[in-house]
């Protein structure tokens, strides 16, 4: 019994210590359709996600949400009920960020504003789908080409194909690079870049402002780039 004291006093100790934290990041909006149930604020934390806001929605569709943050960083956004993993994801930032969305169709074609590094992600998605449309026509043309055992072609698609990842490649490190002043260039670094060379990891991580470098994901990016050095070493 004192065990289980001693744990609900530790537990109530860590809730009043993290809501003395000012809560400097507002996220509010519309969610139609959804009159009943709880939405929920979440952020990873230890590869684990966990939530750090709720509300209770009960014959409204409108919420607000809050949370302290450090620098900006990716969110969730999602509720109960949920049966499969459709969440809306975010670039959290500083002030506030007004999200709207259905629930038909939950998370698909959400409208978020107020989030600068949310249109530079925005953006970047907008360009980079056009090489996946790419890499999806190559599919067909390369299971045609299979299925005909058509050798010459598909020889020829395997060149397309490594010369439009070069130009995925060129055009995300450009992407990265020209926006090194927002926090999503070293979330692109870190889940776009995949593929790239060392060297082009270092440019991006080098042409980002000293702001950028202390922030959370420019710090994630910048021990990526030394453990892949050490890797290079040995």
């Amino acid at each position: 019994m004192k065990k289980i004291i001693a744990v609900l006093a530790f537990s109530i100790l860590v809730v009043s210590c993290s809501s003395n934290k000012e809560e400097n990041m507002t996220v509010q909006g519309t969610i139609k359709g959804l009159k009943k149930g709880t939405l929920y604020l979440q952020k990873m934390q230890d590869t684990v996600l966990v939530s750090v806001d709720s509300i209770s929605l009960l014959g409204t569709d409108t919420f607000i949400l809050k949370d302290h943050i450090g620098s900006p960083e990716m969110y969730y956004l999602t509720f109960d009920g949920n049966t499969t993993n459709r969440r809306i994801l975010f670039f959290g930032e500083e002030g506030s960020i007004t999200i709207n969305d259905k629930l038909e169709g939950f998370g698909f074609n959400p409208e978020i504003l107020g989030s600068k590094n949310q249109d530079i992600l925005n953006k970047f998605a907008a360009y980079i789908k056009r090489f996946q449309n790419d890499r999806l026509d190559y599919i067909k043309k390369d299971f045609e080409a299979r299925k005909d055992n058509n050798d010459s072609l598909i020889q020829q698609l395997e060149l397309e194909y490594q010369k439009m990842q070069k130009r995925r490649v060129l055009f995300t490190t450009n992407f990265a690079i020209s926006n090194s002043d927002y926090e999503a260039s070293p979330y692109i670094g870190l889940t776009e870049m995949y593929d790239a060379s060392l060297k082009m990891l270092d440019t991006v991580n080098n042409s980002m402002t000293e702001k950028v470098k202390k922030s959370f994901y420019g710090k994630r990016f910048q021990n990526y780039v030394n453990e892949l050095k050490e890797k290079e070493k040995k």
